[in-house]
């Protein structure tokens, strides 16, 4: 039996019970996210689960990283290595849909706004990453082993920018700015500020690299290449 835990609540033992491979969504409690991760790893112990699939972050422990997430992925990895539990740990990159969903504000502001500068982004689609984990689970030969996950090209805002002037023929620019006015901006925008800084620093993280990688890891598990940045602006545009 295969189950897929994202979000850890009351009555996890029981929950487990009979389940022998275990994909670990991480949660979006950041900050939370270890104490969750690692209360699903002792109940899947005590319930006897074979082997957790563990969906972690792009290059984790490295130290060019997306630094203000890469704690608690380092911990939960750590934690599941030591349980004795067979694991797969998937260590995923950005997913494409975290930029293609600025799109209706960069038409309404006509200009695409970031502190990314000319960081290269190798990110995929969500179902992309999601296909990879179940690939994993019915597939063989995965056993305690890591994969860095990434697209099978890469691109910059400035790229994206360029892609939606060409599908929608409307003009937009990217505008780098700083990442103490792209805060502001988006806090002016509706976002509270601690969600607002986050998401400008990973913009910088971005611009260092954080989110770029060559590994074609995912591009074998699908056993094709991943969707290309106007595939991904025309589904985005396309909802």
């Amino acid at each position: 039996m295969v189950k897929c835990c994202k979000i850890w609540r009351d009555g996890q033992d029981e929950a487990l019970q009979g389940v022998d491979t275990l994909i670990l969504v991480s949660s979006n409690e950041i900050g939370q996210r270890f104490v969750q991760h690692n209360n699903v790893i002792e109940a899947a112990k005590k319930a006897g689960v074979k082997h957790i699939i563990y969906t972690s972050l792009l290059g984790a422990t490295n130290d060019n990283t997306v630094k203000s997430l890469a704690g608690e992925y380092v911990e939960t990895e750590a934690a599941l290595k030591a349980s004795g539990i067979i694991y797969t740990i998937l260590r995923n990159v950005w997913y494409t849909e975290n930029y293609t969903a600025s799109i209706p504000a960069a038409l309404a502001n006509n200009a695409f706004y970031g502190s990314a500068k000319n960081g290269k982004i190798s990110s995929a689609l969500r179902a992309e990453l999601a296909e990879a984990a179940v690939n994993v689970t019915l597939g063989e030969g995965h056993e305690n082993r890591t994969y860095e996950l990434a697209g099978s090209t890469s691109w910059t805002l400035s790229d994206l920018a360029a892609e939606i002037s060409k599908q929608t023929g409307k003009e937009i620019p990217y505008v780098d700015i700083s990442v103490e006015d792209y805060t502001t901006a988006l806090v002016k925008a509706g976002l509270d500020e601690g969600l607002a800084g986050f998401i400008a620093e990973c913009d910088v993280d971005a611009s260092n690299g954080a989110l770029f990688s060559e590994d074609k890891t995912l591009e074998k598990l699908l056993g094709r290449p991943t969707a290309r940045l106007d595939a991904a602006v025309k589904q985005a545009l396309s909802h």
